[in-house]
C-alpha cells in the first residue's frame, strides 16, 4: 500500500507511465495544476509555496525508496522532479512585484515558463548536466530540474531588466 501511494507521488498519478515524453506531460500538467489553484481557485501562495516545500522534501525520500531496488536511479517514469523544478520559476513569477497578474498576462508568462523549463531541462547547460550525471541518486535527479528552473528565472530577470530598460 505505502509503495503503491510512493509510486503515485513520484510518477504524478500516473503521468510518468505515458509512453513518450512524459516529463514534458509532467511539466504541462504542472503549469496547468498551478494556473488553476493561483488564477482560478486563487489559493494562497503560502499555501502554494507549501506544497512545492513539502514536495521538494518528500522526493528526496519518495524518489530513493522506488528506485532503491533498479539498476536505472532516474527512471523515465518518475517525473515530480518536474513538478518541482516547473514550481519553482512559476511560483516566483506569482511573487514578483507583490502584485496582482492579470490573467491574460499569466497565461502568456506560464507558456513562456514552460517552454523555457523543458529547453533547460532537455539541453542541460552546466550545472544541470553536473547534476544529472554526476549524482545518480535522488539528490541528482531533483536537483538538475530544480537548476533547470533557475536558469528559467534568471531568462525571466533579464528579460524584465532589459523590457524596463528599453521601455
Amino acid at each position: 500500500m505505502l509503495n503503491k501511494l510512493n509510486y503515485l507521488f513520484v510518477s504524478m498519478f500516473g503521468i510518468g507511465k505515458l509512453k513518450k515524453i512524459p516529463g514534458t506531460y509532467a511539466s504541462l500538467a504542472t503549469t496547468i495544476f498551478l494556473f488553476l489553484l493561483l488564477h482560478v481557485f486563487y489559493f494562497s501562495q503560502n499555501l502554494i509555496l507549501l506544497l512545492i516545500l513539502i514536495t521538494f522534501f518528500y522526493s528526496f525520500y519518495g524518489i530513493n525508496n522506488y528506485t532503491k531496488n533498479l539498476e536505472n536511479k532516474d527512471p523515465k517514469e518518475v517525473v515530480i522532479d518536474e513538478f518541482i523544478g516547473q514550481s519553482i520559476p512559476i511560483y516566483l513569477y506569482e511573487i514578483s512585484h507583490g502584485t496582482e497578474k492579470s490573467f491574460s498576462d499569466a497565461i502568456i508568462f506560464y507558456i513562456i515558463i514552460f517552454f523555457l523549463f523543458r529547453f533547460f531541462d532537455i539541453i542541460k547547460p552546466f550545472p544541470v548536466s553536473y547534476f544529472d550525471k554526476k549524482h545518480k541518486n535522488s539528490f541528482g535527479v531533483i536537483m538538475d530540474d530544480v537548476m533547470a528552473g533557475i536558469y528559467v528565472v534568471i531568462v525571466l530577470i533579464i528579460f524584465m531588466v532589459i523590457k524596463n530598460f528599453i521601455f
